[in-house]
C-alpha cells in the first residue's frame, strides 16, 4: 500500500494545520475588504445591460438563421 513520506500516517503536522486555517482567514479577510471597494453597477445599468444582452443575442441568432436559409438555397439550386 502505498504511503506518504515522512512518518506521521500522513496527516499534516499541527503546525501547517494552524498556518493554513491562518491563510485562509487572511484571504476571506482581504477578500471582504476588497468586496466592498467593488463600484457596483445601479439597478437602471444593470437592467440596461440585460436588455442589451438579450437584444444582442436576438439579433445574432436571426442573422445566423438568415444566413442558414440563404446558404440552404443556394445549395438546393445548385443541386438540381
Amino acid at each position: 500500500m502505498n504511503r506518504p513520506t515522512g512518518g506521521g500516517g500522513g496527516s499534516q503536522p499541527r503546525q501547517a494545520r494552524a498556518a493554513g486555517k491562518v491563510q485562509v482567514k487572511e484571504f476571506v479577510r482581504q477578500l471582504m475588504a476588497e468586496m466592498k471597494r467593488v463600484t457596483w453597477p445601479t439597478r437602471d445599468e444593470w437592467v440596461s445591460a440585460t436588455v442589451l444582452v438579450i437584444a444582442l443575442v436576438v439579433l445574432v441568432g436571426f442573422f445566423t438563421w438568415l444566413v442558414d436559409f440563404g446558404f440552404e438555397k443556394l445549395f438546393a439550386l445548385l443541386g438540381h
